[in-house]
């Protein structure tokens, strides 16, 4: 049996596509964060009319930041309940600038063999362009979080592979990280 298969990375990245093509190939569960998230943010304390405020005033940029604790609450929460899944993180699920909340996430993620970043290029511009299109970016004078998400180091210290999807058809990507997993 394979251990958990965890994607993370940007939003657009494929990470629910490819998470449910690996999830029917190998027969265990999908579990997707954003399907599951709300429940373990609102254990802690989270407020959604205050969410709500954020997002209105602070756009998107606003909202995430608020997210961050409850973020790695919700790793934690998930990774103790569910064993034997294929696992995709929301894109701020990995990402995090507060040393406390990054070394949370790390510490329940060093044992699993199987965090897989996915990333359209290896080459980040054009990582953002590719990203940029699937998410019909609109500039609106706050930062572009794909490129925060791209940039930041977090990803690249969690994963244990890195996989690219340029070019490639959802399946092939979903053979790639087979191939990766069931070596090991």
């Amino acid at each position: 049996m394979v251990s958990n298969i965890i994607l993370i990375g940007p939003m657009g990245a494929g990470k629910s596509t490819i998470g449910e093509l690996l999830a029917n190939q190998l027969g265990i569960p999908q579990c997707s964060m954003d399907e599951l998230r709300l429940g373990y943010y609102q254990e802690i304390g989270y407020d959604e009319e205050l969410a709500k405020q954020k997002r209105e005033t602070g756009g998107l940029w606003s909202i995430c930041q608020y997210w961050k604790p409850f973020e790695a609450y919700a790793v934690e929460r998930l990774l103790s309940e569910y064993k034997n899944c294929v696992i995709d993180f929301g894109a701020g699920h990995s990402v995090y600038e507060d040393t406390s909340l990054f070394q949370r996430v790390q510490k329940v993620l060093e044992p699993l063999p199987n965090v897989i970043l996915l990333l359209p290029s290896p080459d980040l511009q054009e990582s953002l362009q590719i990203l940029n299109d699937r998410n019909e970016y609109v500039p609106d004078g706050s930062p572009n979080i794909n490129e925060h998400f791209l940039s930041h180091p977090s990803n690249y210290l969690l994963a244990k592979f890195t996989v690219y999807t340029k070019d490639k058809a959802p399946q092939e990507t979903c053979n790639e990280i087979l191939n990766l997993v069931l070596k090991r």
